[in-house]
């Protein structure tokens, strides 16, 4: 049965990115286009996003969507079906998408996003002409409020549809005052517990969980540790009561944007029956990082400089890193101390350790076939694409064991390495002796580079492609639409 689902997100590559959602939201369309689900995408109008398409095809027009006029525009997102939500008053404004130049939130973003998913349920309720749809899937907070949409204020006499809202990452939860409940066009029957209610507050993430017909994250081991406390950050309860419509499907990545054999930003292509020709790579690395040459372990990190990314732990351990032979390469920005004391670090061990601050896309895929070793040494990550384009490159993951690292890497123990399947190495604990053991163990697994190199191929031949990830969403839509029915 050919299906019809609207991906309602943020953001999707290549049009808007700040993270891992973006690579979701871009990736979902093929992905299910080969199980029989045509997926349009809907995302917000922002004004980079605007300049990118040009001009689209006016479809629907609201005069007062939460009190701002807006036009739906359509186009194409590659070959697949895509919307935008045109609305000035929201989104055509400088800097991010969720905040300004200096990194300061939007103070509105309660009143853009929600009226981004008003949007979103008129689509999916029929309101728009010629538009219809069998199952929504929302993404987030920023799409948080869709399902309680759904639920509490649908399009007049519109059939019911069932709902999917995924978790990419529950430390952010869209959380407001309860002041802001008045302006969101719902009734007062969805002021509960059971509703949008959070804390005293409005939390939009809670919203859609609450009320979406299941809930969905990016890995399996995540779904299960949003059950306890310390992950769960205050919605554990609901992840407990609703246990049965929680589900954990793992991220894939896209073989067509990320395949070492064909890539355009590597000074050198590769496959992994070609791994010597890694070489040029690693030297173009050093190169463009004022690292000095030499044979030992290049490691690399391409991540938001946070205390989640565990980004503190590894200024603890640089010391260590270059006193066992290795050398650092690192692209990322995020906290402005952890900024400065990295540049403090290169500063320390000049030729040792090389810094970028910012974000590069085309870095980004040196760095992974450059690298020898990437470093994720996350305290939690519900999926992480990071490891698994280091799985498709050659650059072995060092990574801690939670959410999708636990379930996408496998720890070169001796067990793992006399049966041949080791990809990785993992650590169980987020601090300074977790990090620099298996910073030493990588050493020595470097230093025999037959092991080395098994790892590299073990990874590069599996399969983290978005096939099973696709046919899992694909089974669980079919799954909530026959339930609806």
């Amino acid at each position: 049965m050919s299906l019809s689902v609207l991906s309602v997100a943020s953001e999707a590559v290549p049009l808007v990115k700040t993270g891992g959602l973006a690579d979701v939201a871009g990736a979902l369309p093929a992905a299910l286009s080969a199980q029989d689900v045509a997926v349009t995408t809907f995302i917000p109008g922002y004004r980079p996003v605007m300049e990118k398409l040009g001009k689209l095809r006016s479809v629907h027009k609201w005069d007062a969507l939460l009190g701002k006029p807006a036009r739906l525009l359509a186009g194409k997102l590659g070959e697949h079906k895509l919307l935008v939500l045109d609305a000035p008053d929201y989104f055509a404004r400088d800097g991010g998408p969720y905040a300004d130049a200096s990194g300061r939130d939007w103070d509105d973003n309660w009143h853009r996003f929600a009226a981004f998913a008003r949007a979103a349920a008129d689509l999916a309720g029929g309101a728009v002409k010629g538009r219809r749809y069998d199952l929504v899937h929302a993404h987030d907070w920023q799409s948080g409020l869709l399902p309680a949409y759904l639920r509490f204020a649908p399009v007049a006499g519109s059939k019911p549809v069932p709902s999917i809202m995924t978790i990419h990452n529950m430390a952010f939860q869209g959380y407001y005052p309860a002041s802001i409940f008045a302006r969101l066009g719902l009734p007062g029957a969805a002021w509960s517990v059971d509703g949008v209610e959070s804390y005293a507050g409005v939390g939009f993430l809670k919203a859609g969980m609450q009320s979406a017909s299941a809930i969905t994250t990016v890995s399996p081991t995540y779904a299960g540790e949003i059950r306890a406390p310390d992950f769960g950050m205050g919605l554990e309860g609901i992840v407990l009561a609703r246990s049965n419509r929680v589900h954990g499907i793992l991220n894939g990545i896209d073989p067509a944007e990320w395949n070492p054999a064909n890539d355009p930003h590597l000074a050198q292509t590769y496959g992994p029956g070609q791994l010597a020709k890694r070489k040029r790579n690693k030297r173009a690395l050093e190169a463009e990082f004022g690292l000095a040459c030499d044979n030992g372990p290049l490691f690399v990190v391409v991540s938001r400089l946070t205390w989640q990314k565990g980004m503190d732990v590894l200024l603890e351990v640089l010391d260590h890193l270059v006193g066992i032979g290795g050398r650092l390469a690192l692209l990322g920005s995020g906290d402005k101390a952890i900024e400065q004391q990295l540049h403090a670090a290169a500063a320390r061990h000049p030729g040792r350790i090389g810094i970028r601050i910012g974000y590069d896309e085309a870095l980004s895929h040196q760095l992974q076939g450059g690298g020898d070793a990437i470093l994720v040494p996350s305290r939690f990550e519900p999926c992480g694409l990071t490891q698994l384009y280091g799985l498709a490159y050659g650059c072995v993951p060092i990574v801690s064991r939670t959410g999708g690292l636990a379930d996408s890497v496998i720890d070169a123990n001796p067990a793992a390495i006399r049966a041949g399947v080791a990809t990785g190495v993992q650590m169980n604990t987020v601090d300074y002796q977790g990090l620099a053991m298996a910073l030493s163990r990588a050493v020595d697994l470097f230093a025999q580079p037959e092991q080395w190199k098994r790892l590299q191929k073990n990874g590069m031949t599996a399969d983290f492609s978005w096939s099973a990830s696709g046919a899992a969403y694909a089974a669980l839509y079919r799954q909530l639409i026959k339930e609806q029915a």
